[in-house]
């Protein structure tokens, strides 16, 4: 019953924040998708549109970009393209993700506190209506893949679940932690590193209990196997990002978990997010919320011995939570507006974690799971002071609910002349823009935009294009200027003094 509440709860608040054309897209409309979820729904599109291929993510029409470079979600992208006769004309499924984000999270929250021995009701929807009011859920609307972070809840689930002793028979468990590795790779790779690292305290928490850690290890074993077999056949392997030395510039500032930004309570003290690197502090942006932070102080000051006790149950989780941290801080530690420490230049690999704050995700959450574990134990009065606490948190997090309604509602006319350039699209064989982005400079953002804005036109009716902006690429884009003349049934539009040129 709780599960089918807290899913009927967080389908509410999609109803409520996302407006039926947001949800369900089409073709020919007044406006254009903006930022990142702009570049999402054009990836989409075009891998709907394209015929199927090896690997199964490149997007033909694009030549061959791979669909996960662009952040186009491929859980959800590949059943779409399966059911595309029957999808109507520029329908994409960006906002449906939102939706199925918002419905999930409550319930995966719920479940997890099951994972703990809860039954009771009113915990169980307490800890799902904090989880989906945890900002760093909330501030993510402007990237779809990863307000996919129902997964971190399932992966701590799954992880109780398979230290508990009680719990003789694990291999459906296991089977389920497998495969939900899988399908998060599916949705986002920075997610799948979270969840990989959430199953690796089950052997490394079974092993410092004293018990047997042989079967998690080849579970875990198992898992890692599914994610490198599924990057070698979908062709993630070999990506690049763009050349430069970003890891350290997005991290997790030593303040952002007590930085209220966007905190209806608190946030009259701080006017943006707290950065001490120059690139804004929002990947970083990891503020805990009201209700969370009187959660742990209370815990911790009348439940001392109980978290102390919680900790060395739960010793690998703290070992793996405190690894996402310092990956999280990464070699340039912050806090507020100054270094504290820089390290230099980082290892080559840590490149492909550049956006590191990000992993501060499924510590926030193992925080708000631990402390509504702790209070639901301490009789009545605990129970009612975690119910008391969500509401908090609930309230805390309206001004960034009100932020991402407003994002999803925005509706922004198209700068480009939408109404003479769709049939023109339509009749072609190809398009070829110009300049294409490799021929851009990092600093020219109207250029970007405008390429990006005239893409979002394409994908309505796609056709094949030269150029695309993506995250990463096997094969890093050039720049090769457009020479001699057009190809039968080519369309080439040329960005001009601030306008599109046939």
């Amino acid at each position: 019953m709780a599960l089918i509440l807290a899913g009927l709860f967080g389908l509410g608040m999609a109803a409520l924040l996302l407006p039926a054309t947001f949800l369900f897209p089409g073709a020919g409309l007044p406006w254009r998708p903006v930022g990142d979820a702009a570049q999402h729904a054009v990836a989409q599109r075009f891998f709907i549109a394209s015929g199927w291929g090896w690997p199964p993510l490149d997007i033909g029409l694009m030549g061959g970009l791979n669909l996960a470079f662009a952040d186009g979600i491929p859980l959800l992208a590949l059943p779409l393209k399966a059911l595309r006769g029957v999808l109507p004309p520029g329908f994409h499924g960006i906002g449906l993700w939102y939706a199925l984000a918002w419905a999930a999270l409550p319930p995966a929250a719920a479940w997890a506190m099951a994972g703990a021995g809860e039954r009771r009701l009113l915990p169980l929807l307490s800890v799902a209506v904090a989880a989906v009011s945890m900002p760093a859920f909330i501030m993510r609307f402007g990237h779809a893949a990863l307000c996919g972070q129902a997964v971190l809840w399932l992966g701590l689930g799954l992880y109780l679940r398979l230290v508990d002793a009680q719990r003789p028979r694990k291999l459906g468990l296991w089977i389920a932690a497998i495969l939900l590795q899988g399908a998060t790779l599916l949705i986002h790779p920075y997610l799948a590193v979270m969840t990989l690292a959430l199953l690796a305290a089950v052997p490394a928490t079974l092993l410092l209990r004293g018990r047997g850690f042989l079967g998690a290890g080849l579970g875990l074993a198992a898992a890692l196997a599914l994610v490198l077999g599924i990057m070698a056949g979908f062709g993630y392997l070999g990506a690049t990002g763009d050349g430069q030395r970003w890891y350290g510039a997005f991290a997790l500032n030593l303040l952002s978990p007590i930085w209220p930004f966007r905190s209806f309570f608190l946030g009259g003290l701080v006017g943006t997010e707290i950065d001490a690197t120059g690139h804004g502090g929002w990947e970083g942006y990891n503020w805990l919320g009201t209700g969370l932070i009187l959660a742990l102080l209370l815990v911790v000051l009348r439940h001392g011995r109980a978290v102390l006790g919680g900790l060395r149950a739960h010793a690998g989780l703290v070992l793996v939570c405190s690894a996402l941290v310092l990956l999280a801080v990464s070699t340039r530690v912050g806090a507020g507006h100054a270094v504290l420490l820089d390290l230099g230049t980082p290892p080559a690999a840590l490149e492909q974690f550049r956006a590191s704050g990000r992993f501060f995700w499924p510590v926030g959450a193992a925080l708000l799971l631990g402390a509504a574990v702790l209070l639901s134990r301490a009789g009545k009065a605990g129970v009612w002071a975690l119910a008391a606490l969500a509401v908090v948190q609930f309230i805390d997090a309206a001004p960034q609910r009100a932020a991402f309604a407003a994002w999803a509602a925005q509706r922004p006319a198209w700068r480009l002349d939408a109404e003479a350039l769709r049939p023109a699209i339509a009749a072609a064989t190809r398009v070829t823009i110009i300049p294409s982005w490799a021929c851009t400079g990092p600093r020219d953002d109207e250029t970007r935009e405008a390429i990006v804005e005239l893409l979002a036109l394409i994908s309505e009716t796609p056709r094949p294009v030269n150029t695309m902006y993506a995250a990463r690429w096997r094969v890093p884009p050039v720049c090769e200027p457009v020479t001699g003349p057009a190809a039968p049934g080519e369309l080439r539009l040329t960005w001009r003094e601030g306008r599109w040129e046939r």
